[in-house]
């Protein structure tokens, strides 16, 4: 599908707020003539997989404290394995990112979608992949790097219960139900 042309443009780009995210003051000229300001948040692009077993017909999954999910007063979720690029290739950072989170080794990647998550406010493009994989592919139990202090839980849910989740509006967690979705579409038979 082709994306239509858009005939706004950049003005004005200033930062505001520097960091680990970044807050950007942007002035834009609309395609009507108006200049209009936008606050951006600016983290960059990340990357998310879901290591599925279509042997055992299950998926890999983590789940780990959401600060800002805390705040909205939710809690914990469960979600796909996913980082930032900080300049890495997206295949590479994901392969590196399933050790470090899921203890799992991947192989092979399934490209899904290269999706914005939220285009109104933020720059983050997210790179999203399904990756099979064996049990023998799980070396240890993951949980992230010590350093993060990322307080990672692994654990394999069947895809069963994850397109029941889906269905039920029980993967409240973006990445994780377009992922599960995508798999539901390409492998029907893992979920029977």
């Amino acid at each position: 599908m082709k994306t239509p042309a858009v005939k706004a443009e950049v003005v004005r780009d200033v930062e505001i707020l520097g960091g680990w995210v970044k807050v950007r003051r942007t002035e834009v000229r609309m395609p009507d003539g108006a200049v209009v300001e936008r606050h951006i948040e600016d983290h960059g692009p990340g990357v998310a997989v879901l290591p599925y077993d279509p042997v055992r017909k299950v998926a890999l999954v983590i789940s780990q404290p959401r600060v800002p999910v805390l705040l909205a007063g939710g809690g914990d979720i469960i979600e796909t394995i996913a980082g930032r690029l900080d300049g890495s290739d997206p295949a590479d950072r994901i392969l590196q990112e399933a050790m470090e989170e899921g203890g799992v080794r991947l192989t092979t990647l399934e490209l899904v979608v290269h999706a914005w998550t939220i285009p109104s406010i933020s720059t983050e493009r997210l790179h999203l992949y399904l990756a099979p994989y064996e049990a023998t592919d799980r070396f240890g139990v993951g949980g992230g790097a010590a350093e993060e202090h990322e307080n990672i839980t692994v654990r394999e849910i069947s895809l069963a219960d994850l397109a029941v989740a889906a269905a039920s509006g029980a993967l409240p967690d973006a990445k994780t139900l377009i992922l599960v979705q995508a798999l539901q579409i390409r492998r029907p038979d893992l979920f029977a």
